[in-house]
């Protein structure tokens, strides 16, 4: 049903929402989003080898983005949350996973990170796949 939800066009309500919660976040807080996530992604049992993330935290991380999402939902965007809770409840979760796609986002955009993901490349072996697919 959520990703049914996710791919539905948004109201002018859940729209609202959206865009208030996207343009209240700080550049501060667009980071503090990225710390969250990496240190969420870090519980990952495959992740978890290579991260030395302390249960301290990864709790500081979590209160930091429920403080988060608690005051864009009753200051910042109080009226647009409103208007969304009447007309369209899963505005709510759709608006939260917009904030939630930042970090990635975020992350991608770093020069180090696009270098690190675009060598990659270079341990692909082309000859092998050239000649798997030349008749």
């Amino acid at each position: 049903m959520t990703s049914l939800c996710m791919m539905l066009p948004l109201t002018a309500h859940a729209q609202a929402l959206d865009t208030c919660f996207i343009d209240s976040l700080t550049g501060k807080e667009r980071k503090t989003l990225m710390k969250w996530m990496f240190l969420s992604m870090s519980t990952h049992p495959e992740l978890k080898a290579y991260s030395k993330v302390t249960p301290e935290n990864l709790q500081i991380a979590k209160q930091e983005f429920g403080a988060l999402i608690t005051r864009l939902m009753v200051e910042d965007c109080y009226h647009e949350t409103q208007a969304a809770l009447r007309t369209e409840p899963q505005a709510i979760q759709q608006a939260i996973a917009q904030i939630v796609k930042l970090p990635i986002k975020d992350v991608v955009a770093n020069t180090n990170v696009r270098s690190a993901i675009s060598d990659s490349a270079k341990h692909v072996d082309q000859a092998k796949i050239k000649q798997a697919f030349t008749p």
